[in-house]
């Protein structure tokens, strides 16, 4: 099977193939057991001969399947935790030179909760703070229109400047060809940046209201020294409530410069990530934001073998063996507007392949991996197969970087002709 990316030097976006989804077993026949005592171990030190030895030994690494609450027995099918804000989009002009903005709501954690209920029609709810401003009322009728629940948005008082509260904005450029994407954020002292652990009711949420599954992200815990704390407390609630719990690495560069870097947000990951039970990430974040170095991957990510994420994969499930699901998506930017596009997760000791789509035509790239994660959860509470809801995931996330936009405007039935392989013929 060629890595993304190894198509032969195949010019342009002509002939897009499609490469048939495969799986792979791991080998052996017994489990590992793990007891992972020093946060600091590092396993991806390991050199893989020294690793692949241990597990030929030892046998298969242990996952237990994931324990997800009945459809109907919970009011929300998922919660999520983050922020969400305002994005400028300048359309096919520059942020420095534009005149005019398009506007739409996102957010990393907030995209996930829109796409399963937008999309796939379950019922979500998304926990955040708001400055309670023209601006924020904004974010709010746009998040109206998505459909997630706002009961446990928290709005903050305005000081009428913003010098102690305020909302993010996120000025975005699409990119074109070689012009690359470009994002700038305007996120600084926002009011969900400010909530502290003890701010959200969780025992409603998750005891009185019920939730079969949170998800939260790697973007809402660098917006403050606080937000870390904030999710940890969700996250103990969700399990002492049988919730089953994902968290997105979603690695920002531009988040985490101020307050460490990698270093630090290596640091917050790693104790975040010991609480959860999947865990989503792309073809870079594994590294960036957990430490774990891929095998074989170029400074620009341009041959990605799901065979050398499988071995990353299993260092990281080793390092945490509280994990049950962990999927990635794998993303081979071309250009701008050219990208291959694939995924996949492990589950239960077997790592599962969306279809490949080489020479992928993108039109706004932000958001795909968001959508990738919306239908692959949608898949597991659907009760699909892990084939399945990968397929669901990746075909999610293809159609979500036709549109404009951070959030989906697809719909299941497109997503479901797309896992088919349908043409894009026009439908009359």
């Amino acid at each position: 099977m060629p890595a993304l990316g190894a198509t032969g030097g195949r010019p342009g976006c002509e002939k897009a193939p499609h490469s048939p989804p495969f799986k792979y077993t791991a080998p052996g026949d017994g489990p590992i057991h793990c007891r992972r005592t020093d946060p600091s171990l590092a396993f991806d030190r390991v050199p893989h001969f020294l690793y692949a030895a241990a597990r030929k030994f030892v046998g298969d690494l242990h996952m237990e399947a994931l324990k997800i609450k009945p459809a109907g027995s919970a009011k929300w099918d998922l919660v999520s935790l983050g922020e969400i804000m305002l994005r400028l989009d300048p359309g096919d002009k520059r942020i420095a030179t534009t005149r005019s903005f398009q506007v739409w709501e996102g957010g990393g954690e907030y995209n996930v909760a829109r796409g399963l209920h937008r999309c796939f029609g379950l019922k979500t709810a998304v926990v955040t703070a708001l400055a309670d401003n023209p601006v924020g009322r904004l974010v709010q009728d746009l998040v109206y229109q998505g459909g997630v629940d706002q009961s446990h948005i928290k709005w903050v008082p305005y000081d009428a400047v913003g010098r102690t509260v305020r909302n993010g904005m996120n000025f975005t450029e699409r990119g074109y060809g070689v012009r690359a994407p470009l994002g700038c954020s305007d996120r600084g002292h926002t009011a969900v940046s400010q909530l502290q652990p003890g701010t959200i009711d969780w025992k409603l949420i998750f005891h009185g209201e019920g939730a079969r599954w949170l998800h939260t992200g790697g973007i809402f815990c660098a917006l403050s020294e606080t937000t870390p704390l904030v999710a940890k407390e969700a996250l103990k609630a969700a399990h002492d409530n049988g919730t089953v719990a994902s968290y997105d690495l979603n690695y920002r560069e531009s988040l985490w410069k101020a307050i460490g870097g990698r270093k630090r947000a290596i640091e917050v990951n790693r104790e975040v990530v010991s609480q959860v039970d999947v865990l989503f990430g792309n073809e870079e974040d594994f590294t960036a934001a957990l430490g774990f170095e891929v095998e074989g991957v170029d400074e620009n990510l341009s041959q990605l073998d799901p065979e050398s994420f499988r071995r990353m994969i299993e260092r990281v499930i080793a390092a945490y063996p509280n994990l049950k699901l962990v999927a990635t998506t794998l993303r081979n930017a071309r250009s701008a507007t050219c990208n291959d596009w694939g995924a996949v997760c492990y589950y239960e000791g077997q790592l599962y392949s969306a279809t490949v789509r080489n020479d992928l035509e993108i039109y706004d790239r932000v958001g795909g991996g968001d959508s990738f994660a919306s239908g692959l959860i949608y898949g597991f509470l659907a009760g699909k197969s892990p084939e399945w809801a990968v397929e669901c995931g990746a075909a999610h996330g293809a159609l979500a970087m036709t549109t404009p936009g951070d959030t989906t405007m697809a719909t299941l039935a497109e997503v479901e002709k797309v896992m088919k392989g349908a043409s894009a013929r026009v439908a009359r």
